[in-house]
């Protein structure tokens, strides 16, 4: 997931995506917890996909703020 794709999304996008990928990323530590998760790198991925999302959104408001 790249930045720029996202900031091309609306806000709501955004809000939708961030929820997927937060249920995502429970789903990943509650295999991880069960030692069912053979490749951990997945986690560290959703991570900084969930923290771009995040800056995106952070951006976009305050930008509306404007």
């Amino acid at each position: 997931m790249r930045a720029n794709d996202l900031r091309n999304k609306q806000l709501h996008e955004l809000n939708k995506e961030l929820v997927f990928l937060l249920k995502a990323h429970f789903g990943l530590r509650m295999q991880l917890a069960t030692q069912q998760l053979s490749n951990t790198r997945q986690l560290r991925l959703i991570k900084k996909d969930i923290a771009r999302v995040k800056t995106v959104i952070t951006e976009k408001i305050s930008n509306h703020d404007k």
